[in-house]
């Protein structure tokens, strides 16, 4: 079932994505070589606390899990693709890091993920995550009334595959409100014209999750949460949460 939000469902909303929006900030800044991904969910829950907000990823459990998710982030490196559990291995030069974070305000939810490099980029993984954040504004740029939910994967995927890029196969984009996840689904490819009609007052979590070596396959991780890429190649993420409404698609979780 879809929940149509009111406009102060909406308002109440941005509020929980700004506090998204200052995690991964937070993230990005901390990030460094030698910093680990656990010295970033330590940076997130400080964020989290300070807002007097709580994170949905802490504990959650979905059917595929064999444990509940240790980490208010997910920190994803190199080859893994989402879902990363946050270790204590220090980020080493070159590597590409995609966040992802969410956070609970005031009975409302809000997810967005950025990737990004620490030390010196390569330029391969530079055009990787640049083509996911281009993937994601042409997402949004479909996000509008009229349009369908067909209208936003084509839109993703049509600048994915023209890079040349794999798409995460299975995952996309969701309804987010009351609880991150809501329906309805967003895939990140399919055909325009497509699917259920947007309105006003819809909120989704757009997201698309890119692999640079063409292939869409994933393995699962020993840990049962990482997914990463079959052949070892590097992946890049990026998703705000959008409001669909009369006036244009809405980020909520900008800063």
């Amino acid at each position: 079932m879809v929940h149509i939000k009111t406009d102060t469902h909406i308002a109440a909303m941005r509020e929980a994505g700004r506090v998204v929006a200052q995690i991964l900030t937070r993230a990005r800044e901390v990030a460094a070589v030698g910093v680990t991904p656990r010295q970033l969910d330590e940076a997130a829950r400080e964020v989290l606390s300070a807002a007097g907000a709580s994170s949905p990823f802490l504990n959650y459990r979905p059917h595929f899990a064999p444990t509940p998710f240790p980490a208010v982030i997910c920190v994803s490196v190199n080859d893994a693709i989402v879902h990363g559990i946050p270790s204590a291995d220090p980020l080493r030069d070159g590597d590409l890091v995609s966040v992802d974070a969410g956070a609970l305000l005031g009975g409302w939810a809000g997810d967005s993920a950025i990737s990004f490099t620490v030390g010196e980029a390569r330029p391969a993984d530079t055009r990787l995550i640049d083509t996911a954040n281009e993937a994601l504004a042409a997402g949004i740029g479909a996000a509008v009334p009229g349009n369908r939910i067909g209208d936003i994967a084509h839109a993703i995927g049509t600048v994915c595959r023209k890079a040349g890029y794999g798409i995460l196969e299975g995952y996309g984009g969701h309804g987010i409100g009351r609880s991150m996840h809501e329906d309805p689904s967003v895939p990140n490819e399919g055909r325009p014209g497509r699917g259920m009609p947007l309105r006003h007052g819809m909120v989704l979590a757009i997201e698309p999750m890119l692999i640079a070596g063409g292939g869409d396959e994933f393995r699962h991780d020993e840990d049962g949460w990482t997914l990463r890429t079959t052949d070892g190649t590097r992946a890049s993420h990026a998703e705000h949460t959008v409001a669909i409404t009369n006036d244009g698609p809405r980020v909520l979780t900008a800063l």
